[in-house]
Formats: structure tokens, C-alpha cells, sequence
């Protein structure tokens, strides 16, 4: 009996892409595939570190970068899985894995013998006559060595691998202790009235998600990941407005079984504690030396630049909705967040002659993807799509398409995982279960995972704008990984800093409502008629209305993060509430209407998801991504030309050079900031 027969997870997919075997792929796989990957990685290690022969670039660089496939095959599968559709046995294996991967990384970086070949290599570097990329994955092997403590001593290297160990758990537990929380506090309705002011389909949807529950009769509202939640803007009862507002922002927060207050303390303790015996006065400044922004002085430069006018935009937008309020039927009270989207769509509606309820109809799933989002990739990249529905999938909702290059040569697949369930997590992402590289011969498999409302049997997924925008945004990511083209995958696709990688995809927004690609997707559902003209030049004029709230909740919950992330290593957070409110208050952000976009509770993005110390890179990368537009603008737009100068210079380099030498190739100089200020209505700033 064959490695294959026992556990499909230790052999090389034979599916197009190396797509995993999803089908013969069980929970009980997992455990000793990452046990047998682990031992087979640490032999190759080890063959390279010991190797009698001196060190080359290939006997020891390109040789790390060849090993480790089978860990890497189990890992990409779990990692994905844990996200997108978990249960308890998998968290249970990542519970018990976790630390062990991290013990496992420490062990490989703090391999003596490995870091000293590595410094020997690097030290005569210029001797090697390397091409650019092998000499650019030199330089990062020898940074990421230095990052990971090869210079500490005996007790230093003990120390820290201790608390990474520690962080890994405590992270584990923070990811699952919010899940659980988000679908318990979910709100369960008994009559439809309660639900006055939802679309039909939406109502249909919460109808659909209580019956899952064996709540039939009833309606549920599932909790998406921010804490402003869609159905705000719609929900006419205050009531429940109140009652969906309450629910997600005390995710976290409940003293029960599912708080994370004490975790979230802990886990900012312990990252100080490391970085401070990596050399760091805290944790944001040895995360932010690696990215584009280089000090944390730098990130919070241009967010306290913005902080002043964004408040101010935000004051003036809730005057605006008090007023709207007080002008109301409904006895007169004040403004309240969980009113803000509401009467933010009622002035919004008359000002500009728009709702969401108008728009929907002409946002249906299927052709916001095919017609709006491959579309648009078709007429810039050449790239066209194929489903696949002869391939195994991790859930039936999966779909897979497989992507075709201009001149017709195999490009990948990509894997789109639409809907909201509950064994997945909140929010919206891009994964890759396997990454192009041309050293290992493999093309991308890329999944975007994003959380709509699942309609009921045989009726159409109908999206808001904002989820259009979504659904551009995360296939940005995708199209990072499948345009990828490089020789390591260290440097594939996305693997780019960390404020750098929000750019693309944020460019990717742009053609959301570029007039060929809209009139070619938005049309009505039924009817098939596109978007009225009306309705577009309203979108488009109301486009900017809202800025203040947006960028204020935004520009909280960046500044939050670095708060939890400046400490030093001799502060001890004993209350999380206190220590947040304080934050925001020394920040100048505590706008009572306008909570951050993330409470620190469930704040996923820093505690988990791998933003610690870097949600600020939504906006840095806002720079880059509003100046870029403006050139796609000044360049005719919608083009193969523009798409083939950006894929060759940005897409298609990943992390192969430094990112900011990429974005000057594409753009022609370094970045402005006008642009950004001009879409968020901050021209004071």
C-alpha cells in the first residue's frame, strides 16, 4: 500500500494545477501529514546545513527553496480549510499544530550551521555574479535569518522560541474563540415586521440562515466581520438596528466562554517582549522596518496628517444626519451609531436619488463575476476563464474556473467561495493552495473567499455595491497570484511587503464602475436591462458622500493597532476596554457616532490574520493605488496596452524586487498624495 492510498495529502497532486484532492482529502489526514511533513523538512534541512561541500547559492539558497513541498502542500490545504470551512476536528489539529509549526520555522532560522552558510553566501555576494532575482532572494534569506534572532545567544534563541510557541496558541485560540462568539450573537427574529425595511431576498436569505439552525419560521442575521454591519442601512425598526449594532460590537467582550480581552492583552505583551530582544523598542517597529513605510514614525505620519479633516468630515456628516433625524415622524433622539448607515441612506437617497434597495436588482452574482470581474481582467490582461465543475471542491458551493493566458497557454485555476456559512470566517480574502514558481514548475491555484448572503434554492445572489466593490477588490489578490512570474516562490505573487500588498487589489477596485465594464454586468436580474443612466451618474456623483464616516472608522482602527503595538515591553494592558478607549481618545478618533471599522475584540485583522502592526497599509497603499488610477485614466483606460505595461512591471514581479522599485517601473516616478486626498474629500489635510 502506497504513501497515496494511506494519506492523499503526502503525494503531489495528479489534478490539473495540483489542485488537492478535495475528495479523498479527510479531517484525520491532516494531523500525520503535517507530522510526516515536518520530519521530511527538518532531514532537508539538515542535508543542506551539513552539506561537507562549501556553500552555493545553489547547494544551499535555491536547495531551502526546493525543500519543504510536502509541508508546504499540507499547510496550504489546512490553513485554507481552517478559514473557509472549519469544524471541530480541524480546529482541534490546529490547536495541537500550531505551536509546532512555530517551534518548527524557530528551529530552521536558528539552525546554526544553515545561518552561517547563508552569512558566508551573503558576504561575497558581489563574487557570485548573480542575476537580479537569485541576488534579491540572497539579500532576503540573510534578512530574515537576522529578523528571526540568529544572532541571539543560547538563552536568547530559548526565549524566543518560547513565546513564538506561545503567540502561535494564543493566536489559534483568539481565531477560534471568535468564531464561536460571531455565530452565537447572531440575531435570531421571530416575525418578519421585525425585518421591515430588508429587500425580499434579504429577508429570504435570514429565513434560509434560521432554518439551517432548525429555527424554521424565524429569520437570523449572521454577523459579517466589521463592525459596521449591512443590514444597518436598510433595518427601518431602531430596535433592531440597536440590537445588530450591540451584538457585533461586543464580540469579544462578554466575559464568557468566548472573550478574548485577555488574549488579545497577552498576545501584545508577549510581541513586545520579542521584539524588544530582537532590538526593537516594540513590535510595530520590527514589523514596519521590513515594509515600504520603513519607520512607524512614517505610517503614523500620514495617519495623523489625515486624522484632522476626516473628524472634522465625519462631525459635519452627523450634524447633517441629527438634522435629518430631528426632521423626522419618530419622536426626536440622538444620533447613535447604530442609526448612522440608516439616515446616512435616507440623505443619501435624497440627495442623490439612490438607494441600495434600487441598485441590487442590477447586481446579481453571476454577472458581477463573469460580465463585471472576469470581464474586465479579459480586456486588460487577455486572460479568459473556464468553469470546471469536473474537479473536486471543499464545499459544494466552490466554484473553480481555470484560467487561460492570451496565448492560450495554461495559466491556473481560480476558485471562488462566495457565501456565508458558518464554519467560515468573517470578512473577505484571497489564499493560494498552490504558488507559481518557475524553479518548481507550478502554476497558481488562487481562492477568493468572500461572505454574501446565500440566496434560497433557484433564486439569484443580489449584491450591494459595496459587495461588487469587494468581489473587484479580493479578485486584485487573485490576479497578484495567477500573473505572477517568477523563478522562486518565495517572491510569488503577493508575497510582497506588507503595505505593498493591498495595492493591486485596491487598483483592481476601479474598474467596478468604469463605464464598459458596468453597463457590460450591471442589468436587471429579471429583465435584463442595464442600469439605468440615472442611476449611473448618481452612483457615480454619490460615490464620495460618506467619506468622512469611512475614513474616521478607518483611520480608528489603524491607529488602534499600532497602539496595541508601540507598547513597550514593560507595560502590561490589565484592562483591554480602558486601554482601547484611551487609545482613540489620545488618537483623536473618538467620535462616539463613528466607532474604529474594528473593535480590539474582534479586530481579526492584527490578532490573527497577520496585520499586526500593518492595517495602516490600506491606506499607504491607498497612495500608491489612487495615483495609479490617474495614470490608467491619463492612458485610455480599459486597454491591453495598460494592462500588459502593468502586469510586465507590478503584477507579474511580486516580491522579486524591492516594491517600491516596482511601483516606480509602472508609474514612471515615486507616488503622490493628491490624489488619495482628492477621493476621500481631504484636501485640507
Amino acid at each position: 500500500m502506497t504513501r497515496k492510498d494511506i494519506n492523499p495529502l503526502l503525494v503531489p497532486s495528479e489534478l490539473p494545477y495540483q489542485l488537492p484532492p478535495f475528495d479523498r482529502i479527510g479531517d484525520e489526514h491532516f494531523l500525520p501529514a503535517f507530522e510526516v511533513g515536518m520530519v521530511e523538512h527538518t532531514a532537508e534541512i539538515a542535508a543542506i546545513a551539513d552539506d561537507p561541500e562549501p556553500p552555493t547559492f545553489e547547494n544551499t539558497i535555491e536547495a531551502m527553496e526546493r525543500a519543504g513541498a510536502l509541508l508546504g502542500r499540507v499547510s496550504s490545504v489546512f490553513f485554507n480549510l481552517a478559514a473557509a470551512n472549519t469544524n471541530d476536528a480541524l480546529r482541534e489539529v490546529q490547536a495541537e499544530i500550531a505551536p509546532k509549526l512555530a517551534a518548527h520555522t524557530d528551529a530552521i532560522h536558528l539552525n546554526p550551521a544553515l545561518a552561517a552558510r547563508v552569512e558566508d553566501l551573503y558576504q561575497r555576494r558581489e563574487e557570485l555574479e548573480l542575476d537580479a532575482e537569485s541576488a534579491w532572494l540572497l539579500r532576503r534569506y540573510h534578512l530574515d535569518f537576522q529578523r528571526a534572532g540568529t544572532n541571539l545567544d543560547e538563552d536568547g534563541q530559548r526565549r524566543l522560541r518560547a513565546l513564538n510557541e506561545e503567540l502561535s496558541s494564543l493566536s489559534t485560540t483568539f481565531q477560534d474563540r471568535l468564531l464561536a462568539d460571531t455565530n452565537e450573537l447572531a440575531i435570531l427574529l421571530d416575525t418578519e415586521e421585525e425585518l421591515a425595511g430588508l429587500p425580499a431576498d434579504a429577508i429570504a436569505s435570514a429565513a434560509e440562515a434560521a432554518a439551517e439552525r432548525g429555527e424554521d419560521g424565524k429569520y437570523l442575521l449572521k454577523l459579517s466581520l466589521p463592525t459596521a454591519q449591512p443590514v444597518l442601512a436598510s433595518l427601518s425598526r431602531r430596535d433592531v438596528r440597536e440590537r445588530v449594532f450591540r451584538a457585533s460590537t461586543s464580540r469579544g467582550n462578554n466575559d464568557n466562554d468566548h472573550d478574548t480581552k485577555a488574549i488579545i492583552a497577552k498576545i501584545a505583551e508577549l510581541r513586545a517582549r520579542r521584539a524588544t530582544l530582537l532590538g526593537h523598542p516594540h513590535h510595530a517597529s520590527y514589523v514596519i522596518e521590513d515594509n515600504t513605510a520603513r519607520t512607524p514614525e512614517a505610517a503614523l505620519g500620514l495617519l495623523h496628517r489625515l486624522v484632522p479633516a476626516a473628524v472634522a468630515n465625519a462631525k459635519a456628516e452627523a450634524a447633517e444626519l441629527q438634522a435629518e433625524i430631528d426632521a423626522g415622524t419618530e419622536p426626536g433622539f440622538a444620533l447613535q451609531p447604530w442609526d448612522w448607515a440608516y439616515y446616512a441612506e435616507r440623505v443619501r437617497k435624497r440627495r442623490y436619488d439612490i438607494d441600495d434597495a434600487e441598485l441590487r436588482p442590477y447586481f446579481e452574482l453571476e454577472r458581477v463575476l463573469k460580465d463585471g470581474v472576469f470581464f474586465a481582467a479579459t480586456r486588460l490582461y487577455g486572460i479568459t476563464f473556464t468553469e470546471r465543475t469536473d474537479l473536486p471542491r471543499y464545499h459544494p458551493d466552490v466554484r473553480i474556473f481555470e484560467v487561460t493566458d492570451a496565448d492560450g497557454g495554461e495559466l491556473g485555476l481560480f476558485l471562488g467561495d462566495f457565501y456565508t456559512r458558518d464554519a467560515k470566517r468573517g470578512g473577505a480574502w484571497m489564499n493560494s493552495f498552490v504558488e507559481q514558481s518557475r524553479l518548481l514548475g507550478e502554476r497558481p491555484v488562487v481562492v477568493n473567499n468572500l461572505n454574501i448572503a446565500k440566496p434560497p434554492a433557484g433564486e439569484p445572489a443580489l449584491l450591494t455595491y459595496d459587495e461588487v466593490v469587494t468581489a473587484f477588490h479580493e479578485f486584485g489578490h487573485a490576479l497578484h497570484g495567477l500573473l505572477s512570474d517568477v523563478r522562486y516562490p518565495t517572491f510569488s505573487g503577493p508575497r510582497v511587503a506588507s503595505d505593498f500588498v493591498e495595492f493591486p487589489s485596491q487598483v483592481n477596485e476601479m474598474w467596478a464602475l468604469w463605464p464598459e465594464v458596468l453597463a457590460n454586468y450591471a442589468r436587471h436580474h429579471r429583465t435584463g436591462e442595464p442600469l439605468p443612466g440615472r442611476l449611473v451618474t448618481k452612483l457615480e456623483e454619490s460615490r464620495a458622500y460618506g467619506e468622512g464616516f469611512a475614513t474616521t472608522e478607518y483611520l480608528a482602527a489603524s491607529l488602534l493597532d499600532l497602539a496595541w503595538h508601540t507598547i513597550g515591553v514593560d507595560e502590561s494592558i490589565e484592562d483591554a476596554r480602558n486601554f482601547e478607549a484611551q487609545a482613540l481618545e489620545k488618537a483623536g478618533v473618538a467620535v462616539p457616532a463613528v466607532p474604529p471599522r474594528y473593535r480590539s475584540t474582534y479586530f481579526a485583522h492584527i490578532f490573527t490574520n497577520g496585520y499586526a502592526a500593518g492595517y495602516y497599509s490600506y491606506i499607504w497603499s491607498e497612495v500608491l493605488d489612487a495615483d495609479s488610477v490617474e495614470w490608467f485614466r491619463d492612458n485610455g483606460g480599459l486597454s491591453r496596452a495598460n494592462g500588459d505595461h502593468y502586469r510586465r512591471e507590478l503584477l507579474a514581479r511580486g516580491g522579486s524586487i524591492d516594491s517600491m522599485d516596482a511601483f516606480r517601473a509602472f508609474r514612471g516616478r515615486d507616488p503622490e498624495i493628491e490624489p488619495l486626498l482628492a477621493r476621500r474629500g481631504l484636501a485640507g489635510a
